[in-house]
């Protein structure tokens, strides 16, 4: 059974009905017990970082997900999941993240050129082989919706990369840990084999 961390993030139905097209069982909860026992887990999320880490630390989640990932199962973070998996962000200056991958989220630099957030379809491109993005061809188009990106510590956790005015870490991927900036539930027939590839790790 999947996982689906329930935090009240916003945009986790778009990901309940993709793993409904798929034709995978899920269930929605914030249950340590179904957790702990999921094949699979995943924390969507659309909104600030310091309300989630606050929803985090109220529903007692926080320790409970680093049990999941110590456990070895499979963990996905989408969009606002990305970037709680790591230290920091400059959006919540003193709030502490996740931690499970060393790193900090910082905000897209003033540009006159650059809209901030970034809003529509951008392309990645793959400094390593992944399972998450098997048979994903380079530069393919995914869809963004974020005004903060993140600044990986670890060049080798690094899945995929993207090119907003400046050159970006999309996707990270280390042992059992994924996580995708962009919404591959919103992103059609590539997302859907994002996340098909996810659920079949």
């Amino acid at each position: 059974m999947i996982a689906i961390i329930d935090y009240d993030a916003g945009n986790i139905k778009s990901v309940m009905k993709a793993l409904e097209f798929l034709g995978h069982d899920y269930v929605l909860t914030r249950d340590k017990d179904i957790l702990l026992n999921a094949s699979k887990v995943i924390l969507p999320g659309v909104g600030s970082f310091k309300d989630a880490m606050d929803k985090l630390n109220e529903y007692d989640l926080v320790d409970t997900i680093r049990e999941i990932v110590k456990k070895g199962t499979p963990f996905l973070g989408i969009c606002l999941g990305l970037q709680l998996i790591f230290d920091s962000s400059e959006e919540a200056p003193g709030v502490q993240g996740l931690s499970l991958l060393p790193g900090k989220i910082v905000r897209f630099p003033k540009r006159d050129e650059l809209k901030v957030p970034q809003i529509g379809w951008n392309s990645l491109s793959f400094p390593k082989k992944s399972r998450l993005f098997e048979g994903i061809e380079e530069d393919s188009f995914v869809y963004f919706v974020h005004s903060y990106y993140l600044k990986a510590e670890n060049p080798d956790d690094v899945a995929a990369k993207s090119d907003y005015g400046i050159i970006f870490d999309a996707a990270v991927e280390h042992d059992n840990i994924f996580a995708c900036q962009f919404h591959p539930e919103k992103s059609s027939d590539i997302g859907l084999r994002i996340l098909k590839n996810f659920v079949n790790i």
